[in-house]
């Protein structure tokens, strides 16, 4: 037996501590070690992947304690591409993060924090430490959207901290209602013993319910998805690339993995209502968070709002609930995590270097800062669902998954959706490649700003001079490769597709 599983969510834990300790005695020393420790993580997540998509997943024991009384890690398929997902992330926007900032030692403590909650919350086989990881990751989070400069980062974190909260308190009362029904928190236990309760059982369905609407609170599912926007557009790029890319992202996951492998196909067949529910939220998802997508002035404002649309087709994939279905929700996770990371990221870097952060700011980009405009457009068309980039892949899945299940009215929304995003980058891209580039006025606005006191020490606040110079090479790697990325996964999705094939059949079992 292999201890990866534990050592990848001990490291990055151990890792947090070493850098703030360090940090004591050296300052600057934040970076460096973030980055060994994110090597580390990647080689040891990719290791351990290379274990996984087999036939049967691997199983490690935390003490001894066999299940159901231990507390036991799992690693399938779908774990195990959530771990060098999340390993591979954030190697990569530390790598942004170098020049763009924030650069405190307590920063990158925080940023490791984070990366072991998120990996804990894929790996847990049992439903009480996935509240425990999910609170870490909440925690981290909120104080990540803190760092960013001036008061409306801080008030998007009390914000995010509050909603966050209640998201995750209905999720651990919705633990208490399963325990109290079966007496066991092991997620394979819960599945035979809610089995046996019955699937009609007023507890059983409180607890799926409860459970689902607290994942839908992290997920940032209409309606109760008000914390996203101002934790996106009011932190710092590198910190906005992060939780876009990641947190939700494992959210999501996670809510895959209670419906089907705690609940299975079963409880919803059992549970119609609870099956349309999900159809509901994901459909109104799709739909509002396009159109609020629509009228966003703000760039990161509006990936934000975009993001909802496309966690809402996961949602959809999980209503659906068949093998092609959920197939594709995994490689829209994986798509999702690579293009709105790299959306925002993309976005810093085009503020940093010239001051744009609107969608009227963006005209004539393409003369003023083509690398930057050249990686927007690969990667908003990428997320539209533009062939062969991977936004396409996992929306041809899930739609042909509401295909087979005579899904209608879904397969008729999942369809639009890729209209519906192309309703709101549309106008960007024009604004980029057919437009005469316009003078900002950032001469007044930032001489404005400076003598109120809102320019960034760090380089990391809203009121940041324009500096062309400031944006460095590996800023500009960074987007390049999330922009060659979103190409090359959808080239190898179908493939993925077949090595996940036995994890699916589990799922659905």
């Amino acid at each position: 037996m292999t201890d990866l599983p534990a050592l990848l969510v001990a490291a990055p834990i151990l890792a947090s501590v070493t850098v703030l300790l360090v940090g004591l005695l050296r300052r600057r020393t934040g970076w460096p070690l973030a980055v060994l420790a994110s090597v580390v993580q990647l080689a040891g997540a990719v290791a351990l992947a290379a274990l996984a998509f087999g036939d049967e997943p691997v199983r490690y024991v935390v003490g001894g304690f066999t299940a159901p009384f231990g507390i036991e890690l799992v690693v399938d398929g779908a774990s195990a591409t959530m771990v060098v997902l999340i390993a591979f992330v954030a190697l990569g926007i530390l790598g942004y993060a170098r020049r763009a900032g924030p650069r405190s030692n307590t920063f990158y403590a925080t940023y490791l924090l984070l990366v072991a909650g998120l990996t804990g919350m894929s790996l847990t086989g049992d439903v009480f430490n996935m509240y425990v990881f999910l609170e870490i990751t909440g925690l981290a989070a909120y104080a990540l959207v803190a760092t960013g400069e001036g008061g409306e980062s801080a008030l998007a974190a009390l914000k995010y901290l509050l909603v966050g909260t209640v998201g995750a308190s209905l999720f651990l009362l919705g633990i208490g209602y399963a325990f109290v029904a079966t007496g066991t928190l092991n997620m394979a236990d819960l599945a035979m013993q809610l089995e046996a309760v019955g699937y009609g059982s007023p507890l059983v369905q409180a607890a799926f319910g409860l459970l689902v609407v607290g994942l839908f609170v992290k997920v940032a599912v209409f309606p109760v998805h008000t914390w996203q926007p101002d934790a996106y557009a009011n932190a710092a790029d590198s910190v906005s690339a992060l939780i876009s890319a990641l947190v939700s992202t494992v959210a999501a996951y996670a809510l895959v993995r209670i419906v089907f492998t705690v609940f299975t196909v079963d409880f919803l067949v059992a549970n119609a209502f609870a099956r349309t529910v999900l159809v509901a939220a994901a459909a109104v998802s799709i739909v509002v968070g396009s159109v609020l997508a629509v009228t966003q002035r703000d760039l990161k404002r509006m990936l934000a709002y975009s993001s909802i649309s496309q966690f809402g087709l996961v949602v959809g994939a999980v209503a659906i609930g068949n093998g092609t279905a959920l197939t594709g929700a995994m490689i829209h996770l994986v798509g999702h995590g690579v293009m709105k990371g790299g959306l925002f990221l993309t976005c810093g870097l085009i503020a940093t270097a010239t001051g744009a952060r609107t969608v009227d700011e963006y005209e004539g980009l393409v003369e003023r800062l083509p690398v930057g405009a050249g990686a927007f457009a690969v990667l908003a068309l990428a997320m539209v669902g533009v062939p062969p980039a991977v936004g396409f892949v996992g929306k041809w899945y899930i739609a042909l998954g509401a295909v087979e299940a005579a899904a209608w009215p879904l397969a008729v929304v999942i369809l639009a959706s890729t209209l519906l995003t192309l309703a709101y980058f549309a106008r960007v891209l024009e604004r980029m490649f057919f437009r005469e580039p316009t003078t900002l006025a950032t001469d007044v606005e930032t001489s404005e700003r400076a003598a109120t006191g809102e320019v960034a020490a760090d380089g990391t606040g809203p009121g940041r001079e324009p500096d062309p110079a400031a944006v460095s090479a590996g800023m500009r790697a960074t987007v390049v490769a999330a922009a060659v990325l979103a190409v090359v996964l959808g080239l190898a999705a179908f493939e993925y597709g077949q090595l996940l094939e036995p994890t699916i059949e589990r799922l659905l079992a």
